[in-house]
């Protein structure tokens, strides 16, 4: 395999609402030069796309990143350098959703969360945007509260209406996380709730795994390797881990395992784009610098992506056929403890980017001028 070929095709899928501020339930942190706009939330997506070359899309949040007119936003993005990515629906915040959303008792609430997701699809058409993303805080904080099957009906009738909404070349990936905001029954805690869902819905439906979204302990590239057997993995969240849904920076926490997921995907040739796995981050940037900190992550996707693509697969599987344990672990550790950091340095002077993206921006005085230009106004975070 030629790992440079494979690594220069490589593309990461940056959010909106990590250049933003962002923060615990107890506390958001105010930065200095945060974007302000969704215009100016991709100027700073395409910094990060200039300086790493592997970020081209920018997801976006509804209704965070409202505007008036989504054709004007695409074109700025193309303006830039960049496109916009998945679209990513909101049916968590609006103080209707106390008790659900499209599992919420009342019909009516059930009415107004699928008109949001039908919104979202809209917005897909206007943007060229390939993804709808869902994720739902609906859930049971005690036993009784609501029937557990009914508001499976009712998330599987909201899913099927959403699917039929979808154009050709649209499709719609289903996120799932253990608990929280839900302490006793989360509607979509799980890869095997959100299989089913999929399974059911055909080939428009597929699973997002949040890699901070799992119990401790998880053994998430089983999950990556089954839904890769399966035609049903779709994306992934990138973040980090270390007690519950921590947001940290992807590979911060366990970068081993960030190896492990992408030995998997590299194993069923899933890299490449026209694989159609959006490699996408999730994550919360609450007492680092928003930029650098997204340029960091993709760089650390892209050392554990060089890391699974040097593993000697013929040494593997001849190890693997005879039972070999020791020297099949090894062929996977021989490749993680490589320093592919040189390597990496070599591709982006091939692609024409300065060698280290860190450097570059710290360089380029872009931090202090939005300091100085994004004055007044109000800030952009999790609720604008």
């Amino acid at each position: 395999m030629d790992v440079k070929a494979a690594l220069r095709e490589q593309r990461i899928e940056t959010p909106s609402w990590a250049y933003a501020n962002s923060g615990t339930r107890f506390k958001v942190f105010a930065q200095q030069g945060v974007p302000r706009t969704p215009y100016e939330k991709i100027d700073d997506a395409a910094v990060v796309h200039r300086l790493t070359g592997v970020a081209p899309t920018v997801a976006l949040h509804i209704p965070w990143d409202e505007v008036d007119d989504y054709g004007k936003l695409a074109a700025h993005a193309r303006d830039r350098g960049v496109a916009l990515g998945a679209i990513n629906a909101n049916v968590f915040q609006d103080d209707d959703y106390r008790l659900g959303s499209v599992t919420h008792p009342d019909p009516v609430v059930r009415r107004k969360a699928l008109a949001h997701l039908l919104e979202c699809v809209d917005i897909m058409d206007r943007t060229g945007s390939r993804d709808l993303k869902l994720w739902f805080a609906d859930g049971l904080n005690y036993p009784g509260q609501d029937d557990i099957r009914s508001r499976q009906d009712r998330l599987a009738e909201a899913l099927h209406a959403t699917c039929e909404r979808l154009g050709a070349g649209q499709r719609m990936l289903l996120e799932y996380k253990l608990f929280e905001p839900a302490f006793y029954v989360t509607d979509v805690p799980d890869w095997g709730t959100a299989y089913a869902h999929c399974t059911q819905l055909g080939d428009k439906a597929q699973v997002v795994i949040d890699t901070g979204h799992h119990a401790p302990g998880t053994n998430i590239e089983f999950i990556v390797s089954f839904l890769l057997r399966a035609g049903k993995l779709g994306a992934f969240d990138f973040n980090s881990r270390f007690y519950a849904d921590d947001d940290l920076m992807v590979g911060s926490a366990d970068p081993f395992q960030l190896f492990r997921i992408m030995h998997e995907i590299v194993l069923a040739d899933a890299l490449r784009p026209a694989a159609g796995i959006a490699f996408m981050l999730d994550q919360c940037h609450n007492i680092e610098p928003k930029i650098p900190a997204i340029i960091r992550s993709v760089l650390n996707v892209q050392e554990a992506t060089a890391k699974a693509l040097l593993v000697d697969r013929e040494a593997l599987r001849a190890a693997q056929r005879t039972g070999d344990v020791l020297t099949a672990n090894g062929a996977l550790m021989d490749a993680y403890n490589t320093d592919v950091r040189p390597l990496l340095r070599e591709l982006r002077e091939d692609m024409g980017l300065d060698p280290d993206p860190m450097a570059a921006y710290r360089r380029s005085g872009y931090a202090e001028r939005i300091v100085r230009d994004r004055v007044g106004g109000e800030a952009a975070g999790w609720s604008a």
